[in-house]
């Protein structure tokens, strides 16, 4: 801007004046946004302030092509980033009161030329001030993206044991029956119930059963395979999918949770022991939705809990016959 300025020989007043703007202006500003209740507010009334400014000086600069459409458009591309069109359009109303007010202050006539000196100066501007603006778009853009992510997956997950909650958990059992369905293949859902919680509650407390919950989330993570899906069902239930693996299989590995569950010693209380009823069911051909299937899984692990529970129920694929894997 000085370059445009100096051929045009302003008084003292005005270099003083251009001064002030480049160089004490924004940190009052700032300082004025730091300090304001809303410092929302004040940054957006700090850009209508900048536009007006620019205004007042494109008409200080005679309206000098390249200069003035450098600044105005610098001016636009800020609005437009903070506030979109509806903002674009008060900074150009600012812009425009700026030149009103540089109209009446300087009275300039047209200066259509713009010299060698005035294009050089301008250039770094309209090369690096978009590029400087896009960066921090890009990286606003990035961090949203971020914390919706972050906050997708909070949603999708149970706070106490880090495990897809009730909806997350039902929602992947809808893609498993769908694929299974699709690619022909079979799977195995488990129900887990921690047997007589409410009695851990009771005599333990409350800290003492979150325990046991989290215990029992971290073993489902150490023990499942990678493809395995597991969630907290509601409560003191829990919940597993196993795809393409046979209900034997199934089996052999929720027993063998089972077991390494029940012979966890609990530091704050060592006379604490806590068991594992387990209701299998694998995917029926007949299943015509994964309600059905998950019934079955229901069924069994209601039997394996009136069977005397520490104990592994496996719906099999005629549900009258049943597989059991117990504590005895």
């Amino acid at each position: 801007m000085s370059v445009a300025m100096y051929p045009l020989d302003p008084p003292a007043w005005v270099w003083a004046l251009m001064l002030f703007n480049g160089l004490v202006w924004p940190h009052l500003a700032y300082q004025w946004a730091r300090r304001a209740k809303v410092p929302y507010h004040a940054e957006h009334r700090n850009l209508l302030i900048d536009a007006f400014l620019g205004g007042f000086w494109v008409a200080a600069m005679h309206f000098n092509p390249l200069p003035s459409a450098t600044t105005i458009s610098m001016m636009a591309m800020n609005n437009v980033a903070i506030g979109g069109v509806r903002f674009l359009l008060a900074g150009a109303a600012a812009q425009l009161l700026g030149v009103g007010v540089g109209l009446v202050v300087f009275a300039p006539a047209f200066v259509p030329m713009t010299t060698p000196a005035q294009l050089y100066a301008c250039l770094p501007l309209l090369m690096l001030y978009p590029l400087a603006l896009g960066w921090i778009c890009f990286r606003q853009a990035y961090t949203l993206g971020l914390h919706k992510r972050e906050l997708l997956a909070l949603s999708r997950t149970d706070s106490l044991t880090g495990l897809l909650n009730h909806g997350a958990w039902k929602d992947q059992l809808e893609i498993e029956f769908e694929r299974c369905k699709r690619q022909q293949t079979g799977a195995a859902i488990a129900l887990i119930d921690i047997d007589h919680f409410k009695a851990i509650n009771d005599t333990y407390g409350h800290v003492a059963g979150d325990i046991v919950l989290r215990q029992l989330s971290k073993m489902l993570k150490q023990n499942l395979r990678m493809a395995d899906v597991a969630g907290r069902y509601g409560g003191d239930e829990f919940c597993v999918i196993l795809p393409d693996l046979p209900l034997f299989n199934a089996a052999q590995a929720m027993e063998a949770l089972r077991e390494r569950f029940s012979f966890l010693v609990y530091e704050q209380n060592p006379a604490l022991k806590v068991s594992l009823s387990i209701g299998l069911a694998a995917l029926d051909p007949a299943h015509g939705d994964a309600t059905r299937w998950l019934d079955d899984a229901d069924q069994a692990l209601y039997e394996a809990k009136a069977g005397g529970r520490n104990r592994v129920i496996c719906c099999s694929d005629d549900k009258p016959r049943r597989e059991v894997f117990d504590s005895v």
